[in-house]
């Protein structure tokens, strides 16, 4: 109790102190401001979120006396920027708590706050904190000002006798007051990822979430788009683009309230998550990343871009590998010899890596299919003699580098692992199980169980230093959900779990910084910020049919940078040509998963003359800025170009995808250009012994005139496809 007195006292001597100086916080970037304020009642208010405010004295203008009071003070002079549960607030909370004495309300006030430099940016912390119980929230906000996107997250703790529950934790609260909202979401399944779909915002809750556990995204996204005053467009318009960090299970609330004021709530998903939380542990959320567009999604995108390279991407300014993978062209049917001739044909494609997929451990129960041998990481005696040695050793004699698949978080109950270590997996003894893909979750909230699957890179690497690069599969959702791990504490589970698994991904990367990864999760099923920094790039779907890969990839790019996004050539769509697979695939991060032997003598010789032009283009396709030109989603062809930071380069993408008879065809502005400066145009990524048919191959126009002009490069023919490198003069 006397605790409690001195703590009251304190925070009422903060209260005055604050609304004294009317305490005002100011998070800028370049375009954008967000200004907080502490109200005369002691709490904190949005009090501005949108184009950045160039006078001083317009920031004091925004200043308003804000004080608690009816619906219309609230709405119309700010908005409590992480309101409580319980209070005088009537619509969704951003934090829910059940104190020891079974009270459900919490009432947050200023205490303090601090600033700081980050890297690229400056880090704004401000401490709110209960005035009835010891309940303590930092809020945190870094501006990246070049990069116009800002970071935020908050960490909950508490000094209560006895463990808390959260209920709800939001990672912020953002408010806009618009005449409408359109939001533009994306949604997945196996094969069918990032697909757009759009929606006017009417009074009440929209949610978007996911209760998938593991591979969360494989049905949604954790990225959306909002639309204010009008739909989402590319180059038009004011748009909030928003991503959350978390592999887990979240939940975006999209809430227009009853005077039409929107606000934003990104969160992991409380859903059977009802956290204990123990007194001095800290609740962090994850982060949520945001840009406000003033020019429509394809500058939000650059943003996103921009700083993912710079502030959160694995090796974000680094160069990325090509490779071949024999997933496609073997499956589970291979052996030492096999791959070794693969691996030469790595090398004579001119790709810089073989990697090597699934079915390459395990010996009691042999992976042969996905029903067995997950969990046992031995290599398969009977099939690889040599064990990944040999292979190594095989990589290194045809000239390429060596990568492999592991799904070390996941189990078949038919393996070794399973019969030593039932109680690692997450399943309920006393129910049914269910399976999916024949396999269960590692239940990662277990530090033993971390340690393992840390284990299964260390053990690899420590016996195979010179492997190159680790594909990083994740299958399977949680089934059977129950924790042998936290028994009592089973609405810990969801959350602690992927805490386990960043844990994991953060050993790795700090033991071996400079092995590449791919993030992958039975296709796009993980496509987070938070794995990213820990990952140089992630599988964007399973399905490489390269009409399919345009919606896929035309999607991910609203918030990915290509260097991200890997693409690979494939017997996917058998119709298409290799050209059209190939020159598809050139637009992400490039690979191969097709056999030579099924191509012609041209079409090898073009996919080698393509390979060697995206190494020589990476600055441009993997560095520069991206404009998305034309959509595949209102029109029957796709086109982006790229272009260098110098804007000494560019390079444009453009394809037929299914046009109809005699259509009008229009040409292609570029943008993004040097006006001033002359550009000539060349064809690349041509069939041996076909020369172009456009019109401006070999020409020399302005940037000014590509950009307004344009260039003809669309035609009848179905999915058909043009590389053109521009080059400055």
């Amino acid at each position: 109790m006397k605790q409690l007195i001195v703590s009251a006292a304190l925070l009422l001597s903060a209260l005055q102190v604050g609304a004294a100086e009317k305490k005002v916080f100011r998070i800028s970037t370049e375009q954008t401001d967000l200004i907080l304020q502490v109200g005369d009642n002691g709490r904190l208010y949005q009090t501005y979120l949108g184009k950045k405010l160039l006078n001083e004295i317009d920031i004091q203008n925004l200043s308003w006396d804000i004080h608690a009071g009816t619906d219309a003070s609230v709405s119309q002079r700010g908005w409590e920027v992480y309101s409580g549960s319980g209070n005088e607030e009537y619509f969704e909370p951003a934090i829910a708590v059940t104190h020891n004495d079974g009270n459900n309300s919490t009432y947050l006030y200023y205490v303090s706050s601090s600033t700081e430099a980050v890297d690229g940016g400056t880090k704004t912390t401000i401490n709110l904190r209960d005035d009835q119980y010891p309940v303590e929230v930092a809020l945190h906000y870094v501006a990246y000002p070049k990069e116009n996107v800002i970071k935020t997250w908050s960490e909950i703790k508490h000094q209560e006798k006895r463990p808390v529950t959260l209920t709800t934790y939001a990672s912020t609260m953002l408010y806009f007051n618009s005449s409408s909202y359109y939001l533009t979401e994306f949604s997945s399944d196996w094969a069918k990822e990032a697909q757009m779909s759009s929606q006017q915002l009417q009074f009440g809750k929209k949610v978007i979430d996911t209760k998938l556990g593991s591979r969360a995204a494989m049905h949604t996204h954790p990225f959306f788009e909002v639309g204010m005053g009008q739909p989402v467009a590319e180059n038009q318009g004011e748009v909030l683009m928003g991503t959350l960090g978390w592999t887990g299970n979240f939940r975006f609330t999209f809430e227009v309230d009853n005077v039409g004021n929107l606000r934003v709530i990104p969160a992991i998903n409380p859903y059977a998550s009802y956290y204990e939380l123990k007194k001095d542990e800290v609740f962090k959320t994850p982060e949520f990343i945001f840009t406000l567009s003033y020019e429509g999604t394809s500058q939000g995108s650059r943003n996103l871009h921009n700083w993912a390279r710079n502030y959160s991407l694995k090796d974000g300014k680094g160069s990325r590998l090509t490779l071949l993978n024999n997933w496609e062209n073997t499956g589970f049917d291979f052996d030492q010899e096999k791959l070794a001739e693969l691996m030469k044909e790595a090398k004579h494609l001119g790709v810089d890596m073989f990697l090597l997929d699934d079915g390459w451990f395990a010996n009691k129960y042999p992976r042969k299919d996905d029903k067995a041998g997950l969990g046992d990481w031995e290599v398969t005696h009977s099939k690889l003699p040599g064990g990944v040695p040999a292979l190594v050793d095989a990589a290194k004699e045809a000239g390429v580098k060596f990568g492999i698949w592991i799904e070390p978080e996941m189990v078949n109950p038919k393996s070794e692992l399973f019969e030593k270590h039932p109680d690692w997996a997450i399943h309920d003894e006393n129910r049914d199980r269910y399976y999916y893909r024949n396999q269960l979750v590692l239940d990662l909230s277990n530090p033993e169980v971390q340690d393992y699957v840390y284990g299964v890179v260390e053990k690899l690497m420590k016996e195979n230093p010179d492997i190159a690069f680790f594909k990083w599969d994740c299958n399977s959702p949680i089934t059977n959900i129950y924790s042998p791990y936290l028994k009592e504490k089973q609405g810990n589970l969801y959350i602690d779990h992927v805490r386990g698994v960043y844990n994991v991904m953060k050993r790795v990367k700090e033991n071996y910084p400079n092995v590449p990864m791919m993030l992958c999760s039975g296709g796009g099923a993980r496509c987070d910020y938070e794995a990213l920094k820990y990952f140089t790039e992630f599988w964007c779907s399973d399905n490489t049919d390269p009409v399919e890969r345009a919606y896929i990839q035309w999607g991910f790019s609203q918030f990915f940078p290509a260097k991200a996004m890997c693409a690979h050539v494939t017997s996917w769509n058998k119709n298409t040509s290799v050209k059209f697979r190939t020159d598809m695939a050139s637009m992400c991060k490039l690979g191969f998963d097709i056999g030579l032997k099924d191509m012609s003598a041209d079409e090898l010789t073009y996919c080698q003359t393509a390979v060697a032009n995206w190494k020589r283009l990476q600055p441009a396709v993997m560095d520069g800025d991206q404009y998305r030109l034309v959509s595949p989603y209102t029109s029957n062809h796709m086109a982006v170009n790229y272009v260098t930071k110098d804007l000494s380069k560019a390079v444009l993408f453009a394809y037929d995808i299914y046009p109809r008879f005699q259509e009008k065809l229009m040409a292609v502005k570029l943008q993004g250009l040097d006006p001033h400066k002359m550009y000539k145009v060349e064809e690349i990524n041509l069939m041996p012994g076909v020369a172009s048919t456009l019109e401006a191959n070999g020409k020399v126009f302005s940037g000014d005139y590509l950009m307004k002009v344009g260039l003809n490069v669309f035609g009848y023919a179905t999915t058909q496809s043009h590389v053109i490198e521009l080059s400055a003069m």
